[in-house]
């Protein structure tokens, strides 16, 4: 009678450090929660590059998810699954369908949103157990967030190695990718076919990783919802990040690169959520970029892979130019000569309003465009130019279906978030548009874990479609494949239309960003 494995050694996987044991879910997909990939970066590793994992002996258990990275709880639509909140967070999640380590399947590593200051990859809506299931070995990954991920000083840059300080959320990334190149065949993946994705800030940083020449040999393919780097303004250097890193250290009382690491995490994460406290993010760091990345991209030295890479169709609302001014032609007007002086004629013709509807249709797109959209666009456009490499650009535009009477009176926030209001409150109007992060749950499968929205048989319907298109694009490069809409590749100037009826059509909205494009090189 032939031996059947017990369950644990169904779910036990040998990496470079030692024996995992993960889970096995009803439909087969296992899953290996917080699998550390690097040291905790803690004490004397606070603001240093991350180490390698300590060997172990036995068996690890990964059934549950990693702390997550300090953060305030900033966004209304996150909720979480992990263990906590903790400077010791430098831990992914694998899911595979594989049954063996022979299997070689396609990777898809995914970075969650939320501006580099909060997010975590146990939230249910990038669970990877759906894409698992086409195929694919689905990893997410956490990484040090605000002060933690990003601070940059000179006596950091004068004790590393490598003459730069900041960027250390984006240097876990990049060794996450290097991990899951060592350890990913244990689990069925193929290590030659690594694919990157992330959503707004994720998004960010598949550009950066990218761009970077610690992460670029690594990638096989990628995917950008909603932003990169290449953005309107230019990303602060390594000199001027020095300098805000040092005035906030004064303002904390430290004197000294000792004094702040030895400070509480809780107290320094306080600090920098407060109201004038700088933004700490991506840098030219000379290291993990070398330069910035829009000169990267257009001197064609970033990863030449494809491409996967859109928006939405309202990112942003159009009080972001309008303020509190009800949308006329004449209030859109006015605030377009305060932001553009000069220019406000240039910017009026192609953002055109004459009556109240087109004036807040023009404002949303005006405000989507200098939030996220100029720079997709500039990352897909230079990709296109430089990569070697084919593109496919989207536009997602399916508004989210109405909350469930169960939510009461709440609105979207810009994450998509939830925000509660009274009950005597007005109730807001239904998004006219697709808002910054809606189709998160549509292209991996996880509009069930979502309960705010009263699903419809068209979602689902548009989540199978994106779903379709991003499987084939990890397994192949290409979005396209039996039964799905043609999707052309965005030098034929097609873009394609995400909602109930997908299609391609002509880009439409080019002169808007050549335009932008124009004011940024000033």
């Amino acid at each position: 009678m032939a031996q059947t494995k017990p369950a644990s050694a169904a779910a036990q996987v040998r990496t470079a450090n030692g024996l995992l044991e993960g889970t096995v879910a009803a439909s087969g997909i296992r899953a290996f929660k917080g699998v550390a990939f690097a040291a905790p970066p803690v004490g004397e590793l606070r603001w240093k590059a991350p180490q390698p994992v300590q060997r172990w002996s036995g068996v690890r258990s990964a059934r549950q998810f990693g702390p997550r990275a300090m953060q305030l709880p900033v966004f209304g639509d996150m909720n979480f699954r992990s263990n906590g909140v903790s400077e010791d967070c430098l831990y992914l999640n694998v899911w595979t369908p594989a049954k063996t380590g022979k299997e070689q399947l396609p990777v898809l590593v995914y970075f969650y949103g939320g501006g580099f200051i909060a997010g975590d990859g146990s939230e249910p809506r990038y669970d990877g157990e759906s894409l698992a299931r086409r195929g694919i070995v689905t990893v997410t990954v956490n990484y040090r967030l605000g002060v933690f991920g990003f601070f940059a000083h000179p006596e950091l840059t004068k004790e590393s190695p490598n003459h730069a300080s900041g960027n250390y959320g984006l240097l876990d990334q990049a060794a996450a990718i290097r991990w899951v190149q060592q350890n990913i065949a244990a689990f069925g993946g193929d290590p030659k076919k690594i694919t990157v994705g992330g959503e707004s800030a994720g998004s960010f940083s598949v550009s950066a990783q990218m761009a970077s020449p610690l992460s670029k040999q690594l990638l096989a393919g990628a995917i950008g919802e909603s932003g990169s780097l290449l953005s309107l303004q230019p990303l602060p250097t390594l000199a001027q990040a020095e300098q805000t890193g040092a005035a906030f250290a004064t303002t904390l009382g430290a004197s000294s690169l000792a004094a702040l690491r030895a400070l509480p995490a809780q107290q320094l994460l306080e600090a920098a959520g407060k109201p004038g406290a700088p933004r700490f993010s991506a840098i030219v760091d000379g290291y993990f970029f070398p330069k910035s990345p829009k000169e990267v991209f257009a001197a064609g030295e970033q990863a030449h892979v494809p491409l996967l890479v859109g928006w939405n169709s309202q990112e942003m609302s159009a009080g972001a130019i309008l303020g509190q001014e009800a949308p006329t032609p004449e209030t859109f007007a006015q605030a377009v000569q305060k932001l553009y002086g000069a220019q406000a004629n240039d910017v009026l013709k192609l953002y055109p309003a004459t009556t109240a509807a087109e004036a807040e249709r023009a404002a949303t797109d005006l405000a989507s465009d200098r939030f996220i959209a100029y720079s997709t666009w500039k990352w897909a456009d230079l990709h296109g130019q430089t990569g070697g490499q084919p593109v496919y650009r989207y536009l997602y535009a399916r508004p989210r279906p109405a909350m469930t009477p169960e939510m009461g009176n709440a609105t979207a926030g810009l994450a998509g978030g939830v925000v509660k209001q009274t009950p005597d409150a007005p109730k807001a109007p239904l998004a006219k548009g697709a808002v910054h992060s809606a189709e998160i749950e549509y292209a991996l499968g996880n509009l069930g874990t979502n309960k705010v929205y009263a699903w419809t048989p068209d979602d689902y319907k548009l989540s199978e479609t994106m779903q379709q298109y991003f499987a084939n694009f990890v397994k192949t490069g290409n979005p396209n494949g039996a039964g799905l809409p043609t999707w052309p590749a965005s030098k034929s100037g097609q873009i394609l239309r995400l909602d109930v009826k997908t299609q391609a059509g002509p880009e439409a909205n080019r002169a808007r960003y050549l335009f932008l494009d124009q004011l940024a090189g000033k």
